[in-house]
């Protein structure tokens, strides 16, 4: 190991992020993080066990006389035991993900594993570094590579915005690096299910039972895909469904009728926990139906479009859907009851009953 005097950390070349650290011969926890265009200086150091790592700054900003002080200052205080209240450096983009993952409000399991998978599939080679160590240009690069796929492209950085400002509330971090991101336009298509009676034959025409009641529910609810697949019998009820735990991070409870449970009705005692069985799932609910032409959401959009064309107000509509309000009196003031809703749901289904042609 070198010492890392100033002409030698001049000399030294940039290198890809994660592939080039440079550690002192005379200081020890002393280290230069060599990156694409930045160099930075870290006292790193095990206290109880784990291994800490302090940001000291950038190079030149941070000269290679001041980062040796500054570590031996650290080595020093450390020794003493009041480096433990040291302000760490930036967390590893790997550590901000998790951290913001075990939010205790956060959204769905589904959620969680949707933002874990992304990352670990396209930014599977920035997990190991620091925050800090991640520019604008690096971003905008990776949003530009994944330009054949617009939607994941954005969602995915956007989800990286999300754990840079979560990380942000506990880190010393600038503004998150996307702000240099150029957004790609998204085309918007929101299908529905035109024809109810069409719907009717293709669901009737699928040979399990199940299936056929999953995407009965599924219209007749405006249940997400999740929501449905995840029902248990302990969530039905006589007069409601209930949903422990929804993509808002909020239960609720949904008004049903005779329709509802006459869909069910078929499904009772195939198993004592799912409502939507199946032997193929190691979990034992459904979670591959039989495919029909239209999407999960399509069911959903088409359930509102239906509900708004039958005369019950968009804002009622959403309150069906479970959306969250758009106006801070109606996220923290208007608390809507269940048998307010009961009206409202009813005409909507019996809309979709005349229209698929069973009533």
């Amino acid at each position: 190991m070198p010492k890392l005097n100033e002409s030698f950390v001049k000399r030294l070349p940039f290198s890809p992020p994660g592939k080039s650290r440079a550690w002192d011969s005379e200081i020890k926890g002393l280290c230069l993080f060599i990156g694409r265009q930045t160099k930075t200086w870290y006292f790193q150091k095990d206290l109880g066990g784990k291994t800490t790592r302090t940001l000291i700054g950038r190079y030149p900003l941070i000269s290679a006389t001041a980062a040796r002080q500054a570590a031996l200052g650290m080595a020093l205080d450390m020794s003493r035991g009041p480096g433990k209240v040291f302000q760490l450096g930036a967390p590893t983009l790997a550590e901000a993900m998790e951290i913001y993952l075990a939010r205790p409000k956060l959204r769905s399991d589904q959620h969680k594993e949707s933002v874990r998978s992304m990352f670990h599939n396209h930014l599977s080679d920035w997990l190991r570094l620091p925050l800090d160590e991640i520019d604008r240009r690096m971003v905008v690069s990776r949003h530009m590579k994944l330009a054949d796929r617009p939607s994941l492209a954005n969602h995915l950085l956007r989800a990286f915005r999300t754990v840079w400002n979560n990380a942000r509330r506990t880190s010393e971090l600038p503004e998150a690096p996307t702000i240099a991101i150029e957004w790609h336009a998204e085309e918007v298509h929101n299908p529905i299910i035109e024809d109810l009676r069409d719907w009717r034959l293709q669901v009737d025409k699928l040979e399990n039972p199940i299936h056929r009641a999953y995407y009965k529910i599924l219209l007749f609810t405006g249940f997400r895909k999740s929501e449905a697949l995840n029902l248990k019998w302990e969530h039905v009820h006589k007069d409601r469904l209930h949903l422990p735990i929804t993509k808002n991070g909020r239960p609720f409870d949904f008004p049903i009728s005779d329709v509802h449970l006459d869909i069910f009705e078929p499904l009772r005692g195939l198993r004592r926990d799912w409502v939507f069985p199946s032997p193929k799932s190691a979990k034992g609910n459904l979670t591959n139906p039989a495919r029909v032409d239209w999407s999960p959401h399509a069911h959903r959009r088409t359930f509102a479009t239906v509900a708004v064309e039958a005369g019950i107000l968009e804002e009622v509509v959403g309150r069906l859907l479970n959306h969250t309000p758009q106006t801070v009196t109606g996220a923290r003031y208007v608390k809507t009851s269940m048998e307010a809703l009961r009206p409202a749901m009813e005409i909507s289904v019996a809309e979709i009953r005349s229209r698929t042609g069973l009533g």
